[in-house]
């Protein structure tokens, strides 16, 4: 009998894994609270409900025979896809973890509790707090929401003065009227991806995370594997990858921590997230060691065996991901003419792998939060930095006309 599995969100990275799905023979089930979401258009069963509302959600799929349920990228789809597994008895990885790994407060206190290395941190509800928490966590430092993501509302601070020019914006951006103050930690930033199997730590991949300059300097503009970081660093920090998801309770799901290894030679958190991220990282996994994390993912939303064959690294090939984006990035910027061609990105040295989010009419800005990327290169070589020079030289073919906007 046919499987079917729900996924809570259908934008543009559920819809490539929907496909996935359909591919493996699942029969796909959906929700998104945008009629238009590109997932719904390839789902079996589409249905049109904001993905926050776990009671919609249930209601919306209560006549749906279901078998798994799970999403890509969508941090704040992570707890809902917990509350729908634990009501309807689905795998899942229960609601305390899923508000563990969502939620940077409580996130904070677990890995502390855990011994987990991380930054200086103080909660910040409301501006009365924001000079107990300067004093607890000094400067420079990072202000951002407690529980949003893509880079919204994430402010460097250098003063309390800063804090109060950015509260307003950065509370607004949470749900919960909550915002995180962490110290600033100068070093090297690195994506992991980490299969968690029955409390077992399969470490996929470590790859630098290189940011911009200036406003957008939380955006991840640039992937490479492996990492530029000393070999001893490289240990510690997969030792400290897995102790980070069991310290939040994930004993089965796709682990995604965002560490830094810094100057002084710690290897500290940054966060770590319960889901197949987005940012392209699930084709860096893809290309770099030969494990499709996608497949992993809906296999565990299914309950299934994950066998050494699905989940363990076939190779190590050297690569870079750039994505496009405008200043200061290659784009230009201004209202979109007319979708570009990819024609001499694809055709260029190394290159495996490009893809577009560039639509006619929109307008491209200079980066600021994670959906200033417009379209990605992955390239392939014999080391990583030369992986990195040919995936910005290619990021500088993209053929996109502007007009002012």
């Amino acid at each position: 009998m046919q499987k079917t599995v729900l996924f809570v969100g259908a934008g543009r990275h559920q819809r490539r894994a929907i496909r996935r799905a359909k591919e493996l023979g699942l029969r796909v089930a959906a929700v998104d609270g945008t009629p238009g979401a590109p997932g719904l258009a390839e789902a079996d069963v589409p249905r049109v409900v904001d993905f926050s509302d776990v009671e919609g959600v249930l209601a919306a799929v209560a006549d749906v025979e279901l078998d798994g349920v799970m999403t890509i990228s969508a941090d704040r789809a992570v707890p809902v896809v917990a509350a729908v597994a634990e009501a309807r008895g689905l795998p899942g990885i229960g609601v305390e973890t899923a508000h563990r790994m969502t939620h940077k407060v409580a996130m904070r206190r677990a890995l502390a509790d855990a011994g987990v290395p991380q930054p200086r941190f103080a909660a910040v509800r409301s501006l009365s707090e924001r000079r107990r928490a300067a004093d607890e966590v000094g400067f420079p430092a990072v202000l951002k929401p407690a529980d949003s993501g893509g880079q919204r509302g994430v402010f460097r601070v250098d003063s309390v003065d800063d804090i109060e020019a950015h509260l307003h914006e950065v509370l607004a951006a949470s749900p919960t009227g909550e915002a995180i103050l962490e110290e600033f930690v100068d070093g090297t930033e690195m994506n992991g991806i980490v299969v968690m199997r029955r409390g077992e730590a399969i470490p996929l991949t470590l790859s630098d995370r290189r940011r911009p300059p200036g406003v957008g300097f939380g955006v991840g503009w640039m992937h490479v594997y492996p990492p530029t970081i000393d070999p001893d660093q490289l240990v510690e920090a997969e030792r400290v990858a897995g102790h980070t998801a069991r310290a939040l309770g994930l004993e089965t799901g796709i682990a995604f921590p965002q560490l830094i290894a810094a100057r002084d030679g710690r290897v500290v958190v940054v966060e770590c997230a319960a889901r197949v991220p987005g940012g392209e990282m699930a084709r860096l996994v893809w290309h770099a060691v030969g494990v499709d994390i996608v497949e992993v993912q809906l296999r565990m939303a299914l309950g299934e065996d994950l066998p050494d064959e699905l989940v363990l690294p076939k190779r190590s090939q050297p690569l870079a991901v750039r994505f496009f984006t405008a200043s200061p990035g290659p784009l230009p910027t201004g209202r979109v003419v007319r979708t570009p061609s990819l024609e001499k990105v694809e055709a260029f040295p190394g290159v495996v792998e490009a893809g577009s989010y560039i639509e006619a009419g929109e307008v491209i800005r200079p980066v600021r939060v994670d959906n200033d990327r417009r379209g990605y290169v992955i390239a392939v070589a014999p080391t990583n930095l030369e992986a990195l020079e040919r995936a910005e030289a290619a990021a500088t073919l993209v053929d996109v006309e502007v007009e002012p906007a």
